[in-house]
């Protein structure tokens, strides 16, 4: 179900190479795994005669793998592999002493060259240049499982549209399937949604669920953990609305600090090289920095950035008292009670607030102050947008109900 989730809210998920940690022990027994592998081939070769045992553990696997790549019509590639990787036929060479293992190592570089995408094409040039012959199996090995990757992100891409359309479906049966476990399943997700139902109200209306909904989906930007227990419905969104969380405030820091800089420099203000320039550096400053951190650290360093900026784009450097004001001002910044900063927030939420209620998102105009982060503000849109709509397609008939029982309660006295 997770893996299904991801494919169909992730335009761009795709499986990559598993990289253990530096200095983790997983990293540590890999290395010294396949050194201990490549030392024992590189000793049974400089045997002599050549020892061959590590030798055809590594064409078996290697055959194996080649054939697991094939698509379906690939019949006659498929023949030939069985036909020249043939382990009984190569068995009978290593016995006579007649192995080439050169020629096999030749052979399989070939047809990965006639397999592999575009992409791969310098792996497997640089392995046609390489002499040594443990040298190259290793690097055979390595662009295999390079290749294994691809042929699973391109059957992703191909079943993608099928994954896609059947989503909504499949996480509705297996979300009912746990409320069946589980009957008290929604608790958190019941508190979440009542937290925005008006105390007092007449019976729900389709415009009232959906303000109280979205009302629900925004507080999701501005989450700490610390305060409420997480709704069911979007666990496994968790750490997704974790990130867009923190791109929202890095939006929303980098905007407010670019407008206290052009509003104290006036001459700056119709510089839209400048205002790219900046808000570049900004965004780069706070990548790694999460929402729940304390800013003062990472905002003296944009304060330093902006003069920096100012003095690269003015015919004259900033005099003491106004590079001084500048960093007094971006320090300020730190507090979310800041003036600028809260009109800033407040303009974004409404943006967003649009873009998951309108009909038609994709005509809302990013806000005033905004147009320099148009391309940012508008890609976290996109990725909310998504998230809120298929969250909503899966679980909005519990939303519906969980709503129109609170509000019969209030109508009724209950």
């Amino acid at each position: 179900m997770a893996l299904v989730h991801e494919i169909a809210l992730d335009t761009k998920f795709g499986l990559e190479k598993l990289k253990p940690p530096e200095n983790s022990l997983h990293k540590r027994v890999k290395d010294t795994m396949l050194k201990a592998f490549w030392d024992i081939l590189s000793l049974q070769l400089a045997e002599d005669p050549p020892n061959y045992t590590q030798g055809m553990v590594l064409l078996t696997e290697i055959k194996e793998t080649l054939l697991g790549l094939l698509l379906p019509h690939s019949t006659k590639l498929r023949e030939e592999i069985n036909e020249v990787l043939d382990t009984e036929l190569i068995q009978q060479q290593v016995d006579n002493n007649t192995l080439d293992f050169q020629y096999y190592a030749d052979y399989v570089t070939s047809v990965m060259a006639k397999m592999c995408t575009p992409a791969r094409d310098d792996n497997i040039k640089k392995l046609k240049q390489e002499k040594d012959v443990v040298a190259v199996f290793k690097g055979i090995l390595e662009v295999l499982e390079l290749m294994r990757l691809d042929m699973a992100n391109f059957t992703i891409e191909m079943y993608r549209p099928l994954l896609v359309a059947s989503s909504v479906d499949y996480e509705k049966t297996k979300f009912q399937e746990f409320l069946n476990l589980h009957p008290e399943g929604l608790e958190n997700t019941k508190a979440w949604l009542l937290r925005h139902a008006p105390l007092h109200s007449p019976p729900a209306t389709p415009d009232q669920q959906r303000d109280v909904i979205a009302q629900a989906y925004l507080e999701l930007l501005n989450w700490h953990d610390n305060q409420h227990d997480y709704p069911e419905t979007l666990a496994v969104d968790h750490s997704r609305l974790e990130e867009l969380r923190d791109e929202l405030m890095h939006i929303t820091v980098t905007a407010t600090v670019l407008l206290l800089v052009v509003s104290s420099v006036p001459q700056l203000q119709s510089n839209a090289a400048f205002k790219i320039s900046l808000k570049d550096h900004l965004l780069l400053l706070l990548q790694d920095v999460p929402a729940t951190s304390d800013l003062k650290s990472v905002l003296a360093n944009i304060s330093v950035q902006a003069a920096e900026d100012c003095n690269t784009a003015l015919p004259e450097p900033l005099s003491p008292e106004l590079k001084d004001s500048l960093q007094t001002q971006a320090l300020s910044v730190a507090s979310p009670e800041h003036r600028i900063r809260k009109l800033v927030s407040q303009r974004v939420r409404e943006f967003l607030q649009g873009v998951i209620t309108s009909p038609t998102p994709s005509r809302l105009q990013v806000p005033a102050g905004l147009t320099a982060l148009t391309a940012e503000l508008s890609a976290l849109a996109a990725r909310y947008h998504r998230l809120v709509s298929h969250n909503r397609s899966v679980f909005g008939q519990y939303y519906s109900e969980i709503l129109e029982a609170y509000y019969d309660q209030q109508v009724n006295g209950v």
